[in-house]
């Protein structure tokens, strides 16, 4: 196992506490009768599957009760633990980086962690021997251009900034323009997170989308989705929003440290059918790592002796 997966063992504590109520509905011998079900959806929501999730979950595992003649509830929390797994594991969950240079549009609502996540991926970047442009887009915060040029300087990464309250997209303009002649591999920009000036900012994401598909003669390698996986069902509607406007690659879901619950990444996959690519389990560097759902899955189930 590798060290950042020893990790999110290790820091999965509260979304393991969630899940354990499941382990224990999940008894052998409890009869599986209308009240089992009705406890079942109760915890799944509590865990933040939210509640189309939770109850799609249930239907299609009452289905397959009444198909295979299930008649106590440690089946059917058998088949979800399964069924977990298989349903976060999504074709091309991995980051596209084989073009070169690879542009990454980052988005995100303030506070979720999005400037932090866009350092940490340089990092990671950085440490496969990538050369790397950071490109603070984020026009609208000072402290986003700041925060992105001590992870320029840390990472060993370049940096493309622009003045305070600058264009965006003429941001991004010029860090992809200085990012291939200077033969970057990875251009990672960060965006602004202003929903409260949802109009001003989707419009300012579609001109960003523009200028990379207009520059590099397609979509961005990536359209990466930064959400903080505290907030639970607030993260999906923020999802929802960013996928209407820039199409989504997939997501990252940061602070799986703190209190976030699991069930808001399957969540996340049902409701935009994108995969979970990376996560963050910590404020150090080497805390964001691709999503492994396997090691997920057995550390929220951990101690149940469900197979």
């Amino acid at each position: 196992m590798t060290p950042f997966l020893n990790r999110l063992k290790q820091t999965l504590t509260r979304a393991r506490d969630g899940f354990a109520a499941i382990r224990v509905l999940g008894r052998e011998g409890r009869p599986l009768d209308s009240a089992f079900w009705e406890d079942f959806e109760d915890l799944l929501i509590a865990a933040d599957f939210g509640v189309p999730t939770a109850e799609k979950i249930v239907r299609g595992l009452k289905a397959v009760a009444t198909q295979e003649a299930w008649s106590t509830g440690d089946q059917a929390v058998a088949r979800f633990r399964r069924d977990v797994e298989r349903f976060l594991t999504i074709d091309d969950a991995a980051l596209h980086v084989t073009a070169a240079p690879a542009v990454m549009l980052v988005v995100g609502v303030n506070g979720s962690g999005k400037t932090t996540t866009l350092g940490k991926l340089a990092k990671y970047f950085r440490d496969q021997g990538k050369r790397v442009m950071l490109v603070a887009a984020d026009t609208f915060r000072a402290a986003a251009a700041e925060q992105l040029a001590i992870w320029a300087e840390r990472t060993g990464s370049e940096l493309v900034r622009g003045n305070e309250g600058a264009d965006p997209a003429a941001v991004a303009f010029d860090g992809i323009k200085a990012g291939t002649a200077r033969g970057a591999d990875v251009i990672l920009i960060d965006t602004a997170g202003r929903l409260q000036t949802k109009s001003n900012l989707m419009e300012e994401l579609k001109k960003i989308r523009h200028v990379i598909e207009r520059e590099i003669g397609a979509p961005p390698a990536e359209t990466l989705l930064v959400l903080d996986g505290t907030t639970g069902q607030n993260a999906l509607s923020q999802a929802r929003l960013f996928h209407e406007v820039t199409p989504l690659t997939g997501a990252v879901v940061t602070k799986l440290d703190s209190t976030a619950k699991g069930g808001i990444l399957v969540a996340i996959v049902e409701e935009l059918e994108i995969p979970i690519k990376l996560v963050g389990v910590g404020e150090r560097p080497e805390d964001l790592g691709p999503f492994v759902p396997g090691a997920f899955t057995e550390t929220l189930f951990e101690g149940s002796s469900i197979s």
